[in-house]
C-alpha cells in the first residue's frame, strides 16, 4: 500500500513495503528527488536498516542457542509495514515482531516510523519499543537514495556532496567483505565539498566518523538546489552509490556499524545502537530538507 501526504512545498508518498519514502516531489518545479528503485541498478528507495546495519560475520547471528540467517542490513527493509495513523501532513507505520520475524531474529520488538512535513523538510522518526520480557539489543540506520541529476538539463557531474562545515573526513574501511577490520583511511583534508563523478564510489561506500558538520547534502552547483540531511545526532554517516557514474546518491546516517571481520557471531557480543529493558523505547529522527 501507498499513502500520500503533502503541504504547500512537498508531495510525499510512503510505501508500506519496507516502510520507505518512495517519492518526494517539490511542488514548485515538479522534481522527483527519490530514487525510483530500478531493480537493474538498486531496488530500494530509502530502506530502514534494522535490527542491524551492514553485514554480520558469516551472514548469520547466533542467539538463544540457535543460528539465524542474517542478510545485509537486516529484514525490516523487505517486510510489509502496517498503517497506524494518517493525516494530511503525516503518516505513521509500524512493524511488529511476529512468527515470521522470530524465525530471523528471536526477540520481540515494535518499530514505528513517523513521517511528518514541516515546510520544505521531511522528518522520519524511528522509534523502537521493547514489548518483551527480556532485553532488546539492536542496531539501526537510514539509507535514503536521492536521484541525480534532478532534471534532464543537468548531468551527475553538475552535483556535489556538501558539508555544513570544513571537514577532514576519517572513514572506516570495510573492504573487501563489508566487515570492519580496524583500518581507517582519509578523504581529502580540509574540504567542504566532494564532487560527484564516476570515481567517487569505485570502491563502494565511505563510512565517515566524528564529523563536525550538522548537515550533509547533495547540491546542484551554481543553483543552490539541494537535498540536505541533518546528520547532527548520528555517530556515523555513509555516502554510497553503485560504481560508475552515479544515477543516485545515498546519504546514510547510522547509529551502529557492521560486525568486525573474524569477530563473534553471537548477538550479545555485537555492538548495539541501544539496549532496551522491557517496556523501554528509543527514538531517532532523520530530517531532510529539499531546498531552493
Amino acid at each position: 500500500m501507498e499513502y500520500c501526504m503533502e503541504n504547500e512545498y512537498l508531495k510525499v508518498t510512503i510505501t508500506t513495503w519496507g516502510g520507505q519514502v518512495k517519492s518526494v516531489i517539490r511542488k514548485c518545479d515538479g522534481v522527483e528527488h527519490m530514487w525510483q528503485a530500478d531493480k537493474s541498478v538498486w531496488g530500494y528507495h530509502a530502506p530502514i536498516l534494522f535490527p542491524y546495519c551492514g553485514r554480520c560475520v558469516g551472514n548469520v547471528i547466533e542467539a538463544k542457542g540457535l543460528s539465524y540467517d542474517a542478510p545485509q542490513h537486516g529484514f525490516a527493509r523487505n517486510l510489509e509495514h502496517t498503517l497506524v495513523d494518517q493525516a494530511p501532513d503525516a503518516v505513521v507505520l509500524e512493524l511488529c515482531s511476529d512468527e515470521k520475524t522470530l524465525q530471523q531474529f528471536p526477540y520481540e520488538f515494535r518499530l514505528v516510523s513517523t513521517f511528518t512535513l514541516e515546510g520544505d523538510t521531511l522528518h522520519h522518526t524511528l522509534t523502537v519499543e521493547n514489548p518483551g520480557e527480556e532485553e532488546l539489543a539492536f542496531g539501526i540506520g537510514f539509507h535514503p537514495g536521492f536521484t541525480v541529476p534532478f532534471d534532464n538539463k543537468h548531468v551527475a557531474t553538475d552535483y556535489e556532496l556538501r558539508f555544513s562545515d570544513m571537514e577532514s573526513p576519517i572513514c572506516i574501511n570495510n573492504l573487501p567483505h563489508g566487515l570492519m577490520h580496524g583500518n581507517l583511511y582519509l578523504l581529502p583534508p580540509n574540504i567542504q565539498s566532494i564532487p560527484i563523478d564516476e570515481y567517487i564510489f569505485a570502491n563502494d561506500s565511505h563510512c565517515m566518523v566524528n564529523l563536525r558538520s550538522s548537515t550533509l547534502g547533495v547540491y546542484e552547483k551554481g543553483t543552490g538546489r539541494g537535498v540536505v540531511c541533518d546528520i547532527s545526532e548520528f555517530p556515523y554517516t555513509l555516502i554510497w552509490s553503485k560504481p560508475g557514474m552515479p544515477q543516485f546518491v545515498c546519504i546514510e546516517p547510522w547509529h551502529s556499524l557492521p560486525s568486525p571481520e573474524g569477530g563473534s557471531k553471537k548477538w550479545e557480543d555485537k555492538a548495539a545502537a541501544a539496549v532496551l529493558a522491557p517496556g523501554e523505547a528509543w527514538s531517532t529522527t532523520l530530517s531532510t530538507s529539499f531546498v531552493r
